[in-house]
């Protein structure tokens, strides 16, 4: 291989640091050129850096050099770096290149130079300190540290442009630049001249445009007016006095609801929860509400819709937990989907079916399937290594084993697959494993079983996702987890398991064994679906009709986006695949994770206890919605978004328009002469509608929410201006004008009711109450914003539509739900308990010590929290937070806690 490198060449610098990594693993020749030389013989103007392979083609992009390095190097891709690597081609560079060429180029001072950067600058150190790693990715240096550490290093390397207050950007930027390959790439590039090396390449280069684009954040911005054409203004205007007649015929309901030839008819899938788990908010977001978001707003396009979820129940943990509580595995599939289904109904999931997988309907579909796969050849036998249990006298599933992971070392590892770097495992690679239930170590046994032969159908595979992908909506993370397992090459699947509580496998000499859950867990969408309808092969067998969206968390990508299609192509039956797989990150719980045994976190069966109605919990789960990146629960933000985004202005706009109506015109809606400036908000409101649904059509659906801030903003704006409330006292003119801007303001609160519909039903159906919006405006969001309450109409009595979190009652529950509520609800502490752990001998403290020790850990903990905002010295805030847990442990035995023994993990 031979690398182009340039003195000057900004893109030099990565791929030099990266080249570092090739080292040993491939012979590589390094060529410094000229900036005019074309290195690459089929392209026009010179590209450097370039690397030309031992193949003859070549690489000029410096991500991909640099990706092509690490690759070299053993490094195995993860979604994070992949996102960090777009942000940095679509937001770094712009905002990078307009304030490197400001400064080497034309001479503009630091404060023109930081305008354009500070914003990304701030990203990065805000992603740094709410993952609380050293890098970009997580614990170690990744491709994505590499290729913006060398994106910035001609401008920070100079202190005037790194910023002191942004901490955890300025030790990340050290760290860096003080490794030798760093320091060997700046040497070369830069000559020791600094930022000024660059000028003979920047002065070739056109101006750049200052960045027009916005860093992805949860903060709400200044929305800027687009410019509009007179044409844009006059078809709103027109649409807008259309009014009613511009809605289309409601479209008849149907039970069941069934798929209608010459309709968009739409399939809606939620992952199955796993029976045996209390869903925490984490959960909640990543499955069922984001896919009742796309459900509802599914049938306000009137598209004919049916949207299903249920329970997982068959497998080991359904086994364990029944042993744990005393009762039969039916017995705690009853228990549990009751509680599952009471969760959704309170936080007003409004499935179509919520079913489960323990029906006859499940057997009969998941044995056919099987048979198909069989007859056909696509069925292995083979003997397996397994982990068995001697205390527990049983073969252990893979989520019942916990050891360290053999691949990244992380100790907290899973029989199935690390949480941390994603990948799967075979239980036995563990090191160090132990049963999750007893703690013993267990032994590797054999057991003959049946395996999917992925290999054999891979081809197929691939031939599917080569029509699907292209024009779909998957997810990016989708698509990665998806191509990286195909770049592996894929591997026979264990699809049985020496478990009683399961389906059985029909075939002879395996009748002690039933399938794997994750075989027929999401076959459970099909048997679910028969449970609803004896005509289910009208949804689950007609791919040509139907377009299927499922909803889930990234974990379960591959189940749905590999296995299920492999298994249901090699069936040969015609059956509905998935065309847009939408997968979340993780949500994390404050500067954690959720942990039931822990008492951290709001589960959903909690939730409802915190006094917040669940249209609040819906509203800031979708408003922190972890799209492209992992995002965090925070009860202060919650707060803030509450009281700012909620209360102050979408509730406060929505209450002034109907109350300027019933005080000022007696509760009739005025005439309507509009001005200009009238049609242009017209214009306006109508782009903002049409972009929310653009967003929710790509299933987008944070994004979405933040049009309909946006909306809420303009109205509040418009009110400001024109002050009603004034004019009404004025003169004839002024009076008239009071009644268009109260007649405009209530029919946009009337468009935000239908907006809001998908996010927070409540809110919405109260705010149609309040207005007496007709039932075809309730059901329909047209793409125009039309005129929906005309001038005669009688609205209801309006009342405030939200309620101002207090911050002691945000304490409150922050302390309650971060350590303080172990099994608090429903009384779903285990009647039998697991093996015993060995545990302390304490002694309950009295009152006023439990009281003082609560004192002292609050107390502790604002100094902490004070400390991280601050961007304190990390040695510091890690003292700080010894002496947190210190109390903590204080307090937990002086309230009789048992405290574990250390089993070796990493502490969280």
């Amino acid at each position: 291989m031979r690398l182009f490198v340039s003195e000057g060449a900004p893109g030099s610098l990565p791929v030099l640091a990266a080249a570092a990594r090739a080292q040993g693993r491939a012979e590589l020749l390094i060529s410094t050129v000229g900036p005019e030389e074309c290195v690459v013989p089929f392209l026009t103007e010179p590209k450097v850096p370039a690397l030309q392979l031992d193949s003859g083609n070549y690489l000029f992009s410096t991500s991909a050099i640099c990706r092509y390095f690490f690759l070299l190097s053993g490094w195995e891709q993860d979604d994070l770096t992949n996102q960090w690597l777009e942000w940095e081609a679509t937001e770094l560079q712009p905002a990078l290149s307009a304030a490197l060429y400001y400064l080497v180029v034309q001479g503009k001072k630091s404060e023109d130079v930081l305008g354009p950067i500070g914003r990304v600058l701030t990203h990065i150190d805000h992603s740094l300190s709410r993952q609380n790693c050293p890098f970009l990715a997580g614990e170690t240096e990744s491709l994505a540290d590499i290729v913006l550490w060398g994106a910035l290093y001609p401008l920070l390397q100079d202190p005037a442009y790194l910023p002191e207050e942004l901490g955890d950007l300025c030790s990340w930027f050290q760290t860096l630049s003080t490794q030798e390959p760093c320091q060997r790439a700046a040497q070369t590039v830069l000559k020791q001249r600094g930022v000024l090396a660059l000028r003979p390449y920047l002065q070739k280069q056109p101006q750049p445009r200052p960045p027009e684009g916005r860093v992805v954040s949860n903060e709400p911005e200044e929305e800027e007016l687009a410019t509009l054409s007179e044409e844009e203004i006059a078809m709103a205007v027109t649409a807008w006095e259309k009014g009613l007649e511009s809605l289309p015929p409601l479209r008849p309901q149907q039970n069941p609801v069934l798929p209608v030839a010459g309709e968009r008819n739409v399939l809606i899938t939620s992952a199955l929860p796993y029976v045996n788990n209390v869903p925490h908010l984490g959960n909640i977001i990543g499955c069922v509400l984001s896919a009742d978001v796309f459900a509802r707003y599914s049938r306000l396009r009137q598209w004919n819709t049916l949207y299903l979820c249920g329970t997982d129940e068959y497998g080991t943990a359904t086994e364990t937990k029944a042993m744990e509580e005393g009762l039969t595995p039916q017995e705690i599939c009853d228990k549990y989907h009751t509680i599952h289904a009471d969760i959704y109904h309170w936080f007003n999931i409004s499935f179509d079916i919520f079913g489960r997988t323990t029906t006859p309907q499940q057997t009969k579909i998941t044995q056919d399937i099987f048979q198909r796969l069989l007859t056909r050849g696509f069925i292995l036998q083979d003997s397996v290594e397994q982990l068995r249990c001697d205390r527990c006298a049983r073969f252990l599933a893979d989520r019942f084993v916990e050891g360290v992971c053999p691949f990244c070392g992380y100790e907290e590892a899973r029989g199935d697959q690390c949480d941390k770097c994603g990948k799967l495992i075979n239980a036995i690679e563990l090191k160090k494993p132990q049963c999750k239930v007893c703690r013993s170590s267990p032994v590797v046994k054999s057991s003959l079983h049946l395996f999917l032969d992925l290999p054999k159908l891979e081809k197929t595979l691939e031939e599917w996702l080569g029509k699907t992908l292209p024009g779909s909506d998957w997810t990016p993370n989708a698509r990665f987890i998806i191509r990286s397992w195909l770049r592996d090459g894929l591997k026979p699947r264990c699809i049985t398991r020496d478990l009683k509580w399961g389906t059985p496998v029909p075939l002879e000499g395996f009748e002690d064994k039933v399938f794997y859950v994750w075989f027929d867990a999401t076959i459970g969408y099909l048997s679910i679906t028969a449970n609803y309808t004896d005509q289910w092969e009208r949804w689950w067998k007609n791919p040509e009709q139907v377009d299927l969206y499922q909803f889930m968390a990234k974990d379960n990508v591959p189940f749905h986006g590999l296995v299920f299609p492999c298994s249901a192509l090699g069936a040969e039956d015609n059956y509905t695949l998935v065309k847009h797989l939408i997968a979340t990150e993780y949500l994390n719980y404050e500067d954690g994770k959720f942990s039931k045994s822990r008492g951290v976190g709001v589960f959903g069966d909690m939730a409802q206890d915190t006094g917040i109605p669940a249209d609040i919990w819906r509203f800031y789960l979708l408003y922190i919605r972890p799209e492209g990146q992992d995002s965090a629960f925070s009860w202060t933000d919650m707060l803030l978004k509450n009281n700012s985004e909620l209360l102050n202005n979408l509730g406060n706009f929505i209450n002034r328009a109907g109350m300027f109506v019933s005080k000022f015109f007696g509760g009739f809606v005025p005439e309507m002469v509009l001005t200009p400036d009238d049609q242009r908000l017209l214009a306006h409101i109508t782009l903002e509608l049409r972009h929310y649904h653009q967003l929710l059509e790509k299933v987008r659906i944070r994004d979405a929410l933040r049009s309909i801030l946006t909306v809420s903003r303009h109205g509040n704006q418009y009110i400001q201006v024109n002050e009603p409330w004034k004019r009404i006292k004025g003169s004839e003119g002024d009076r008239q004008r009071a009644g268009t801007v109260t007649g405009m303001a209530v029919n946009i609160a009337a468009l935000l009711s239908v907006m809001l519909q998908p996010y927070m039903p409540t809110v919405s159906a109260t705010i149609q109450a309040q207005l007496q919006l007709p039932l075809p405006v309730c059901s329909v969001l047209l793409t125009d914003f039309v005129c929906t309450l005309p001038a005669g109409h009688q609205i209801g009595t309006v009342s405030p539509l939200f309620q101002k979190l207090e911050n002691d009652q945000i304490e409150s529950l922050k302390q309650r739900f971060g350590g303080g509520q172990l099994e608090e609800s429903l009384e779903l502490k285990a009647k039998v308990s697991p093996m015993p752990a060995v545990v302390e001998t304490v002694k309950t403290a009295g009152a006023q010590q439990i009281q003082t020790l609560m004192d002292e850990v609050t107390k502790q903990g604002n100094i902490v929290r004070e400390l991280k905002a601050q961007k304190a010295d990390k040695n510091q805030v890690a003292a700080e937070v010894a002496k947190l847990l210190d109390l903590k442990k204080q307090l937990a035995l002086a309230e009789g806690k048992p405290l574990e023994t250390p089993t070796g993990k990493k502490k969280k």
